[in-house]
């Protein structure tokens, strides 16, 4: 009699811990899985939909600036010779 009340706890432990495991996975589920996802598939909309419209807004900037390559290199060079008309010797004081 003592054998049986004794399986009978200790079934009835094993069913208490199966239903506590499945309640946290279900919490592990609904609670954190499930809204990172959500979160992260609306975050990476988000991010191609910036992306969309900051190309869009790159395409139609584009036919504006007209292609200028002589502008760099003219540049470059009344700099460094600015560069060198400013160059004053240096004098070791004593």
């Amino acid at each position: 009699m003592i054998f049986l009340l004794y399986i009978c706890i200790m079934n009835l432990f094993r069913i208490v811990f199966e239903l506590f495991a499945l309640y946290l996975l279900y919490k592990l589920v609904f609670d954190l899985i499930i809204p990172v996802a959500k979160t992260t598939r609306q975050v990476k909309k988000q991010f191609s939909e910036m992306n969309n419209r900051m190309e869009e807004t790159m395409r139609q900037q584009q036919p504006q600036q007209p292609f200028q390559p002589n502008q760099y290199t003219s540049g470059t060079t009344t700099t460094t010779t600015k560069k060198n008309d400013d160059y004053i010797d240096f004098e070791e004081i004593k």
